[in-house]
């Protein structure tokens, strides 16, 4: 009988074996599409308003919508959607649920400061839809595709859980070429490796990414609404403090994160073994 192995094809191998260098090559994959789909959008943008829900439609969904299309058909392309979306074969710890409350905690502040009445129905609701389409595409990349490509190679969790950050966070270094400011670039590096782990930790203790996605698709709308108009309020000064509050938790939690391998199956052996 012919072997697995030998009956899939180079390309999926070829990724099987996993890696940090395959990853890295994944998400610039990723991030260089992603921008070259959304200059095929600019038209478009041209005739919207800036700020309004359909510059938010145009410079967001729509180039997203592909982005998360071509990850999709990459993972079906080896197989891997259904185990993605699946039961996470490596377990949790009930501490990592503290990753998972800081961030929900300051995105349901920022929920209660946003000024609704300024921002207009039209643009929260866009919005909310964008950050489902940002949370799936980001989260089924770095939390998904790119955790699988770690523990493929058999790396501790430790490591995944850094290099998976790293990964995420360097996706946004791009904003650069938009034009933002380098300190405030430096500054969403930090941010975003800090909010990488605990993504990160919330699909540990969740045990399925769909948790992770949702989580995610409600942080960048509530940070994005409640930072362009507020209402006048205590609340408002202490969701001020969100992003720093989750950079102190990652880096106080990530020491914590061990490997809890036992009883893993569905893994390749030599992460089992790891």
């Amino acid at each position: 009988m012919t072997s697995s192995v030998r009956t899939t094809s180079a390309w999926a191998r070829f990724w099987e074996r996993g890696g940090w260098w395959r990853a890295i090559v994944l998400a610039v994959a990723y991030i260089v599409l992603y921008n070259v789909f959304s200059l095929a959008f600019l038209p478009l943008a041209e005739h919207t308003a800036e700020g309004s829900a359909a510059a938010i439609l145009v410079g967001y969904i729509l180039p997203l919508t592909v982005g998360g299309a071509l990850l999709v058909g990459f993972s079906l392309s080896l197989g891997w959607l259904r185990p993605l979306f699946a039961r996470q074969p490596i377990t949790g710890r009930g501490w990592m649920w503290i990753a998972v409350i800081v961030v929900l905690a300051f995105n349901v502040l920022h929920l209660l400061t946003i000024d609704y009445a300024a921002n207009g129905f039209e643009i929260v609701a866009t919005w909310l839809l964008a950050g489902l389409f940002i949370g799936f595409a980001e989260e089924l990349l770095t939390r998904g595709l790119v955790i699988r490509l770690l523990r493929n190679a058999g790396y501790r969790e430790i490591t995944v859980a850094l290099v998976s950050s790293a990964v995420f966070a360097g996706l946004h270094a791009s904003n650069l070429l938009t034009g933002q400011p380098l300190f405030a670039t430096a500054f969403q590096l930090v941010y975003t490796f800090a909010f990488g782990l605990c993504m990160y930790l919330a699909l540990r203790v969740t045990g399925n990414l769909i948790w992770p996605i949702l989580l995610h698709a409600s942080t960048d709308p509530t940070i994005f609404l409640s930072t362009a108009h507020s209402v006048d309020s205590p609340l408002t000064a202490i969701g001020g403090l969100g992003n720093f509050a989750v950079i102190a938790a990652a880096l106080v939690l990530v020491w914590f994160i061990r490997d809890d391998r036992a009883g893993a199956p569905g893994l390749p052996v030599d992460v089992r073994q790891g």
